[in-house]
């Protein structure tokens, strides 16, 4: 069978061996919003739980607009000019607008790229911020919370007299699902808070993981710090998987995410009857799959359905290479990944950039063979990232195919980590 995958801008195609091939999983399509410009606007004029943002805006001094970045496909030109135009009508005019990225601890984003996100006539009209996680003076302190993580957030927001998030609602590996709270936190949070906050105190807990909420501490942890200075409003998207708008919902920081939540549940969580010996993957695609380091939530992505000890194939382009200088050193000075996770969860252990996803690795490569198709990482350079370069994806699934036998069993995941599977069991 040929499957197309989400790789890079273009995607590819892979040919699937029928004999193994137990099921394609993909998003049960969600139709795209015939109007998204007007299905905005009725958001920001009727909010789930909150006042019309026009009303919010009256009598304010300024507001701070936190938008994703670069790394999420989250329509900002078709979503701020109405979000602008609601303020306008409560008397904020442009030049009292800060749009703040929120970067988490990824890269700053600049130039053409800012015009692609969020459209020229906004970037020459608004002032642009982008959150920078290690500068502590670009930070207000909040106090520690009960689980001792200590609170830094961007000052661009916190002084804001009206705050709003801008967000994407899709399957998370560790919060459950993205957007609402995750804007917050970790989206504008310095780099200590997300650090202590992406600990293995948290990360190793069964149910921080894809779809799941209930019991999720990850989850719970974002809620409460976000909960300390929340946003007057939130605007949530959810797309399918042209990325195009499929549902808006703007309103009360924990209302109208939940009702998105329950929107993306419909559409993203795919059974399959009994675990699978080899699981071809994503990277989602262009722009999440810039980094191997987001290539890493594909492979944590597919664990509920593959067998331990069975094989990942995953295709994720890697454009911009492994990801930060901190992960990139980090994998690449490390030659005992399990050791170094394990030394991560001993008492006194001084937490280092990015050991989240350190760690998130490890949780697929300790108990499968993990294979990647990648274009934008050297092959030898990729061998030493705990996973076998594979030329294309048909070699990398030979090679799983002939470790586990004829009779293995294969599922493919075009979207990775957007679907979220699980065993119907």
């Amino acid at each position: 069978m040929r499957v197309r995958l989400e790789y890079g801008k273009n995607g590819l195609e892979a040919e699937l061996p029928d004999a193994n091939l137990v099921g394609v999983l993909k998003l049960t399509p969600a139709p795209p919003l015939a109007d998204p410009v007007a299905a905005a606007r009725a958001a920001l004029a009727r909010p789930i739980g909150a006042s019309p943002l026009s009303e919010l805006a009256r009598g304010r001094r300024n507001a701070c607009v936190v938008v994703c970045d670069v790394t999420r496909p989250v329509p900002n030109p078709l979503l701020l000019p109405p979000l602008l135009d609601a303020l306008a009508e409560g008397g904020l005019k442009r030049e009292d607008v800060s749009i703040l990225i929120a970067t988490g601890t990824h890269r700053p984003n600049e130039g053409a790229e800012l015009d692609a996100m969020l459209g020229p006539e906004i970037v020459r009209t608004c002032r642009i911020v982008n959150h920078v996680c290690t500068d502590r003076a670009a930070h207000r302190f909040f106090g520690v919370t009960p689980n001792g993580v200590p609170v830094h957030l961007d000052r661009t927001y916190c002084d804001a007299d009206l705050k709003v998030t801008v967000g994407l609602i899709e399957p998370h590996f560790m919060a459950g699902y993205s957007g609402g709270r995750k804007m917050v936190m970790p989206g504008i949070a310095a780099l200590e808070t997300v650090q202590a906050w992406h600990s293995p105190r948290f990360l190793e807990h069964p149910r921080a993981t894809n779809g799941v909420l209930d019991g999720n501490p990850v989850h719970a942890e974002n809620l409460a710090i976000a909960k300390l200075v929340p946003p007057d409003l939130i605007v949530d998207v959810t797309l399918d998987e042209a990325n195009r708008i499929t549902g808006v919902f703007a309103g009360d920081l924990e209302r109208a995410w939940q009702t998105g939540v329950a929107f993306v549940e419909k559409h993203v969580r795919v059974p399959v009857a009994e675990p699978v010996d080899v699981v071809v993957t994503t990277g989602a695609g262009a722009p999440l799959d810039a980094t191997f380091y987001q290539a890493v939530k594909g492979m944590v992505g597919a664990l509920p359905i593959v067998k331990p000890g069975g094989s990942i194939v995953i295709a994720a382009a890697c454009s911009e290479g492994v990801g930060g200088p901190d992960f990139t050193r980090t994998l690449l000075e490390t030659e005992d990944l399990p050791g170094l996770v394990e030394a991560m969860q001993r008492p006194g252990w001084a937490p280092i950039p990015d050991q989240w996803q350190v760690e998130e690795l490890a949780k697929a490569v300790r108990r499968n063979d993990v294979l990647c198709v990648c274009d934008g990482i050297a092959p030898d350079t990729l061998a030493r990232l705990f996973v076998t370069p594979a030329a294309t994806v048909e070699d990398g699934l030979a090679r799983a195919l002939a470790r586990h036998g004829p009779a293995s069993t294969l599922a493919a995941i075009p979207k990775g980590p957007y679907v979220i599977p699980y065993l119907a069991q």
